[in-house]
C-alpha cells in the first residue's frame, strides 16, 4: 500500500523553506505529521519520546510547586504539552523563531495546536531564542530580568549540529553562564540532542551549573528498525539554602516508551 502524502503548508523563511506534511502510516492507518527544512527532516509526529522526555525528567529534578517554566523550540509541540501535563506549572512560555510554526498552532493544523492554544498558562512568542538567552533582559520580552524554574530547549539537532551558526555560542560556557542567569536558584536547564552523550558539552555545562549529567532515551524506531536513542542534557543551577530538597526522579525507561521525532 502506498502512503498518501499531502503538502498542508509552506513558506519561505529566513532559515530556508519550511513545510508542513501529513502522510498515513501504512500500518496504524494514522496520520503522521512531518516539517521539513530545506530538504531536511526536523521532526515527525511518529517520534515524539524525545520531546516528552525533555520536559519530564526536567520538571521532576525541581520540588518546587507554581513553576514558570520556558521552551526553546515549539515544533510540534509536545515538549510544550507535557509541561502543561505537570499540575505544578503554572506558566509555560514557548519562544520560537518561526511565526509560520506558531501560525500553524493558531490555526490547529497540527494536532496538538488546539491543546496548547487553549491552555491559559500556555504564552507562544514569536522570537529567536538564543538572541533573547544571551540578552540580559532575558526570555520573555514582555517583562525584562524575568527568570525560569525550568528552560528547557529542542531546537538544534544536538550542540555541534546546529541549524544556524550563530546558535553556536549558547553551547559553550559564556553562552551557558548567559542563559544560567535566566534561571532561579535550584533552577534547571535540560536540552535535547539526537546525537550520543558528548563529554566536551557536559563539562562546559559543569563549568557552569552545579551539577549536569547526560541521559540517554531509547526508543523503537518502526522506520529503521530495531531501537535508537536520544540524549537529554540536564544541568541544575546551585540552589540556595532554602531549596536544598530531595527530588524524585522518574527513570529513564519511565519515559522511553514510543518513539522520537528525529530519524
Amino acid at each position: 500500500m502506498s502512503l498518501r502524502l499531502e503538502e498542508i503548508d509552506w513558506q519561505p523563511t529566513p532559515m530556508g523553506e519550511i513545510s508542513l506534511r501529513r502522510r498515513r502510516h501504512p500500518v496504524s492507518a494514522e496520520d503522521v505529521y512531518e516539517v521539513k527544512l530545506g530538504d531536511e527532516f526536523l521532526m515527525s509526529s511518529l517520534f515524539t519520546a524525545g520531546e516528552i522526555a525533555l520536559a519530564e525528567l526536567a520538571l521532576a529534578q525541581l520540588p518546587d510547586a507554581d513553576m514558570d517554566v520556558a521552551v526553546g523550540g515549539l515544533g510540534l509541540g509536545y515538549t510544550a504539552q507535557a509541561a502543561l501535563d505537570d499540575p505544578r506549572v503554572r506558566s509555560l512560555t514557548v519562544i520560537d523563531a518561526l511565526a509560520e510554526v506558531i501560525g500553524w498552532h493558531r490555526r490547529h493544523l497540527v494536532p496538538l495546536g488546539a491543546r496548547l492554544t487553549s491552555d491559559d498558562r500556555c504564552r507562544l512568542v514569536h522570537g529567536d531564542f538564543f538572541a533573547l538567552a544571551a540578552d540580559p533582559r532575558g526570555l520573555d520580552p514582555e517583562e525584562p530580568g524575568r527568570r525560569f524554574h525550568a528552560i528547557l530547549l529542542d531546537v538544534d539537532h544536538s550542540p555541534r549540529h546546529v541549524l544556524h551558526p550563530r546558535h553556536a555560542a549558547l553551547y559553550q560556557p559564556a553562552g551557558l553562564r548567559a542563559l544560567a542567569a535566566h534561571l532561579h536558584p535550584g533552577g534547571v536547564f535540560a536540552l535535547w540532542s539526537n546525537d550520543p552523550p558528548d563529554e566536551q558539552f557536559t563539562s562546559a555545562l559543569t563549568e557552569v551549573f552545579a551539577r549536569a549529567e547526560a541521559r540517554v532515551v531509547a526508543f523503537d524506531n518502526p522506520l529503521q528498525g530495531g531501537t535508537s536513542t536520544n540524549t537529554v542534557y540536564l544541568a541544575g543551577k546551585a540552589p540556595t539554602r532554602s531549596h536544598c530538597h530531595t527530588s524524585k526522579e522518574p527513570t529513564v525507561e519511565g519515559v522511553n516508551e514510543g518513539a522520537e521525532k528525529h530519524t
